[in-house]
């Protein structure tokens, strides 16, 4: 549930929660194209608020927007700003922002060149994304009967709502049957992601994720991970991981800005290693957070602060 808080940056203006509306004709709505992004604001050790690698976020939002060929009528530089005063606006300490780019109403159809191109930045209250306990115990997931895109069909590297069908789908899955979340295998068989995270597997002490030229998201948060362990002198190979790969990997963990590093105890009922969090998840997990709540101070140019 999303914690009402008090103003919400829509088209150039803080406006009130409650008048933040959009018309149902709004194009995206009834078709689905639209570029999204989820970043997190952190409360750091000196008591300072910063948001983590906001503008990596921005641009990404702007590289959707350019894969699905929609302009926004705002700059880089005013979403940027548009982010910080969202949060400073609601005073808030740690937050999940959200900024949006949609087609409002006009023509109707699935061609709409002239409808107007909208942009709005919300902010709120987010904790553990996979549920209280997941990054200290880890979290239970079921490969997913549902297929990820193949790039033919959709553009895997950008963060599109109407897209997002797929992710729903098997995440709904998932929970039905009892499981904490879904993991999404290509058509080749090759796993890919979880239905909103990037996925990691270690195995004899190597850290492995499938590459970017795979059907999954460019993750920042996978981004900051890889830095992190190579900075740690961990080996990280980007390449294809099979069912079975994952099914004997010694540990395994997603990453994203929602779900930030959650150890995966089990996957399809089986345990991954011994079924506890590994060495290695909780090295990084420990790592990630002292970079973005203010213990480690090794990457300054990661943090905006409000």
């Amino acid at each position: 549930m999303v914690e009402k808080e008090k103003k919400i940056w829509l088209e150039g203006e803080l406006v009130d929660w409650d008048e933040a509306k959009v018309h149902v004709l709004a194009h995206t709505l009834h078709y689905g194209l639209g570029a999204f992004e989820g970043i997190r604001a952190y409360r750091r050790e000196n008591g300072k608020t910063a948001i983590f690698r906001l503008r990596e976020h921005v641009q990404r939002l702007y590289d959707t927007c350019k894969l699905i060929a929609v302009n926004p009528r705002f700059t880089f530089e005013q979403v940027c700003k548009a982010s910080v005063d969202v949060v400073r606006a609601n005073k808030l300490s740690e937050a999940y922002v959200r900024p949006l780019v949609f087609i409002g109403p006009g023509a109707m159809g699935v061609y709409a060149p002239d409808n107007p191109i909208l942009t709005t930045v919300m902010a709120w209250r987010w904790g553990a994304y996979l549920g209280a306990g997941a990054l200290e115990k880890g979290v239970r997931t079921k490969i997913s009967a549902w297929i990820r895109h193949h790039p033919s069909i959709a553009l895997a590297k950008g963060k599109i709502m109407g897209q997002y069908t797929n992710s729903v789908l098997a995440k709904r899955e998932a929970r039905i049957a009892g499981y904490d979340e879904a993991i999404l295998m290509d058509i080749q068989g090759n796993i890919c992601e979880g239905s909103g995270e990037n996925l990691f597997i270690v195995k004899k002490g190597k850290l492995i994720t499938p590459p970017l030229n795979a059907s999954i998201l460019a993750g920042i948060t996978r981004d900051t991970v890889i830095t992190l362990a190579r900075e740690e002198s961990l080996v990280v190979e980007e390449r294809h991981i099979t069912r079975d790969q994952l099914y004997l990997a010694d540990e395994a963990f997603f990453t994203g800005t929602a779900v930030e590093v959650t150890p995966v105890r089990e996957v399809d009922d089986r345990a991954v290693g011994d079924g506890a969090v590994g060495p290695i998840t909780r090295r990084l997990q420990e790592r990630y957070f002292d970079v973005v709540k203010g213990k480690d101070e090794t990457h300054p140019e990661w943090l905006t602060y409000v």
